[in-house]
């Protein structure tokens, strides 16, 4: 499939919501028609048809937490995670991903982050970025963090840590002060202005959130915590910010890793009153898993990959039988609200970008397509970035 008009034939199409077969008809990197029978393009010369008959057709999955250029360095210089690779993210579905910093923001730069950012969008897939990092004041670009969201075109928001011994223990004050310049970055950019918190296990939780919800005018959109399932107090705080019209985001756990499942975590939110809406699932990808004892030493350290995702999204519909087209949302839709792109990203519409997912009856990616170019099959990584072999 690499002419620029493609007919996808028979699809069982979740969209994310379950429309049942449909074709879908693709002009260049836009989905122009899904309908349950398109005619007239099978036998011209310019167009790939593939029957997807027995297959899943969904959105391509949107992953809010990539450490594209790294992460890592808990245990020194060695200890650095490498970058990810343009293969590695398609082969695993994710055509659209959000970078950032971590605790590194010293020889990890905004700069790096930024040009790693443009040679995915180059490479073939779609890549936002944030500035900022675990520490505060917030390392920037231009001058700002409002000036960083308003000028880069990349960037929708900002990185924090909060709750962690790692962070920089910025107070509520500053807490409300970094928000309110992402916020504005935000209004006057006409992106997301998204301020995205590691939350660490620390004893203060999202106290300062909610504090900080509470106390000022700062809408609860603009905050959304990240590591939200690592046990059931946080979580369950976590719950009551979706109460109040906010969102939470559950990392991805490898169970080579982890026995921290997210699916867990979102069955138990689920039960506990949040709305699907109001969760999402991201990777974590090239983060490091470090594993401190009790005096906050370093004792181990691995790192995960976007390939937990898939892990998660059959975990969410065979193990904690939440259906297909709920669970999609969590990687899908409900990302693509966080970072601005609704109807854009996350959904299979006419007008969205052509990003999409086939998969199996066991979930399993067959091809991935993203900006309607076929770019994995069976697979196989067919964009690759400059340098893979």
């Amino acid at each position: 499939m690499d002419k620029m008009i493609k007919l996808i034939k028979n699809a069982n199409v979740y969209a994310p919501e379950h429309l049942g077969l449909r074709d879908i008809l693709i002009c260049g990197n836009k989905i122009t028609r899904i309908e349950e029978n398109i005619e007239g393009y099978d036998d011209l010369p310019d167009v790939d048809v593939y029957d997807a008959r027995g297959m899943i057709v969904a959105p391509g999955l949107i992953d809010l937490h990539v450490h594209v250029t790294g992460g890592g360095g808990e245990q020194g210089p060695s200890s650095r995670v490498p970058e990810i690779a343009l293969s590695e993210l398609l082969l695993n579905g994710v055509t659209t991903c959000v970078g950032m910093l971590g605790t590194d923001g010293t020889s990890r730069s905004l700069e790096n982050l930024l040009s790693k950012c443009k040679a995915l969008n180059e490479e073939g897939m779609t890549c936002y970025m944030l500035t900022g990092a675990y520490q505060y004041p917030s390392p920037n670009l231009t001058g700002s963090v409002i000036r960083d969201i308003m000028l880069i075109d990349e960037c929708i928001g900002c990185k924090v840590a909060i709750s962690d011994h790692r962070a920089s223990n910025l107070s509520c004050d500053e807490l409300i002060r970094l928000a309110s310049d992402t916020r504005m970055g935000g209004l006057l950019s006409g992106k997301a202005g998204l301020l995205t918190m590691h939350v660490g296990l620390g004893r203060n939780m999202l106290n300062d959130v909610l504090y900080a919800i509470d106390h000022t005018e700062i809408p609860v959109k603009t905050f959304l915590p990240t590591h939200m399932g690592r046990n059931i107090p946080l979580v369950s705080q976590g719950v009551k910010l979706t109460e109040l019209g906010g969102r939470i985001d559950i990392t991805a756990s490898d169970p080579a890793i982890s026995d921290k499942s997210a699916s867990e975590m979102i069955a138990y939110a689920l039960r506990s009153g949040a709305a699907p809406e109001s969760l999402t699932i991201s990777s974590d990808g090239c983060g490091s898993q470090p594993r401190f004892n009790e005096k906050g030493e370093c004792i181990g350290l691995d790192y995960t990959s976007p390939k937990v995702l898939l892990i998660e999204l059959k975990n969410c519909v065979f193990k904690e039988e939440i259906p297909l087209e709920t669970a999609l949302m969590f990687l899908t839709c409900n990302p693509a609200k966080v970072i601005g792109k609704e109807g854009v990203k996350g959904c299979l519409q006419a007008g969205a970008d052509a990003d999409l997912v086939v998969l199996n009856e066991d979930l399993d990616i067959v091809h991935v397509m993203a900006k309607g170019v076929h770019a994995a099959d069976q697979g196989t990584a067919l964009l690759k970035g400059r340098f893979e072999r």
